[in-house]
């Protein structure tokens, strides 16, 4: 099943979709000219891995467990149940990919992970905390220690880019200007923004407010980073370029994901490629990159959940989606392809 057509190499123009669904179209020497110009631009090693805070360090997941966890979590509103007893894991360096009808809930799942609603019943866990037992004290301050992308990028109008992207370092309080100013440039540098960083909000294309939105989201390193329709309403060149820095985040900062898109190809490209350890460079990754992180090699793994009528209709990789018999699965992907 061929869910779209990728991209040829040298027959690609600005407009055609980048990412094919099998990889099939996509071989190395056809990528390069493509990453050349639109990808290995917005990369640079600046952002290396640094350790959190030391309250950061003590939210964390003991060894061998997810840092995300749903247990049978259900959810309704005055309209009816919206989650139906969903259950599901993220582990460390894993992105997780959530997919669904408009409603469906995904965004609810990520405000459920957030703490910013209780669930009806069940339970979730996040970096060792159970969220139905803290406070809202107790959630303020672990809220601090995720990192949010929203659909329009939720950036402050009245603020600069570089105002924006410090704001929650100045909220949190006890940062040296010095210190605020260099990770504020650093981030910056990381998404190609930083000759904006006195422009406003109302100056920046769709596509530069996520990147700030990104960037704002790693400014303070996060080991979760929660991403809503990163690339909905851009064109989609724009939209490769915003999904191509969620995968290095993840790849050069062992950025833990969980991302709601309504784009089949998001879900492929952060599958089947990978930043190449020690290199500016984009390889694919065999097997939809379901191998695990410490396989020699190996890269974090991508897994699907699509929603449906309430409940988790399928959880796998992107290859077992791609290859399901299942008829509606194969409409949902053809549907949002």
């Amino acid at each position: 099943m061929r869910v779209k057509k990728g991209l040829s190499g040298a027959g690609w123009q600005p407009g055609d979709e980048p990412f094919s669904p099998n990889g099939a179209l996509v071989d190395q020497g056809a990528l390069e000219p493509l990453l050349r110009g639109v990808v290995i631009s917005i990369y640079n090693r600046l952002m290396t891995p640094q350790s959190r805070p030391a309250l950061g360090e003590q939210m964390a997941s003991r060894p061998g467990e997810p840092l995300i966890s749903f247990k049978d979590v259900r959810i309704g509103f005055d309209e009816g149940d919206v989650l139906r007893g969903i259950s599901f894991e993220v582990w460390p360096g894993e992105t997780k990919v959530l997919l669904g009808e408009s409603g469906s809930g995904k965004t609810l799942i990520m405000k459920l992970a957030a703490g910013l609603i209780h669930p009806d019943g069940g339970r979730i866990s996040v970096m060792g905390h159970e969220l139905v037992d803290m406070g809202e004290k107790e959630l303020l301050d672990f809220r601090r220690h995720l990192g949010f992308v929203f659909q329009e990028g939720a950036l402050f109008d009245s603020l600069t880019v570089a105002e924006n992207v410090s704001f929650r370092l100045r909220e949190e309080g006890g940062v040296a200007e010095e210190e605020i100013d260099r990770r504020v440039r650093e981030v910056l540098s990381f998404v190609e923004m930083e000759p904006a960083l006195d422009k406003y909000a109302a100056e920046l294309s769709g596509g530069m407010r996520r990147r700030v939105s990104i960037a704002r989201a790693l400014v303070d390193r996060p080991r979760v980073v929660f991403y809503d329709s990163p690339t909905a309403g851009l064109d989609p060149v724009t939209s490769q370029t915003i999904i191509l820095l969620i995968l290095r985040g993840r790849d050069s900062q062992g950025v833990t994901s969980l991302l709601a898109t309504h784009r089949v190809q998001d879900v492929f490209g952060l599958a089947n490629f990978r930043l190449e350890p020690g290199t500016d460079r984009i390889v694919r990754v065999d097997g939809n990159g379901a191998r695990p992180a410490d396989q020699e090699g190996g890269a974090p793994p991508t897994n699907v959940l699509l929603l449906r009528e309430g409940r988790l209709y399928f959880e796998g990789s992107a290859d077992e989606a791609l290859r399901s018999s299942d008829e509606y699965l194969k409409k949902f992907l053809v549907s949002a392809g």
